[in-house]
């Protein structure tokens, strides 16, 4: 599973809790229907500033969204990220 595929399921899990659908979340978060499609699909992930306005919005805490979504730093070279499943 790739990081984009761990924030999808984050992500529709917490809009269904909410009780939103796509059409609403993108309405409230202030973006195109096709960003929230896109973050759903695994295609694309959320800035910074749209994922606070995600969480507001979803009534959610931030670590609900990125649950599964690990960075490993490496103290002699480039760091990873990682998918726990």
């Amino acid at each position: 599973m790739s990081l984009n595929e761990r924030f999808s399921a984050n992500l529709r899990r917490a809009r269904e809790a909410a009780g939103m659908t796509q059409a609403e979340l993108s309405r409230r978060v202030e973006v195109h229907p096709s960003h929230v499609c896109f973050w759903e699909n695994g295609r694309r992930m959320p800035r910074l500033d749209t994922l606070v306005k995600l969480v507001s919005v979803l009534d959610c805490r931030a670590d609900e969204l990125i649950e599964g979504m690990v960075w490993r730093p490496n103290v002699e070279g480039y760091g990873s990220f990682e998918v726990e499943v």
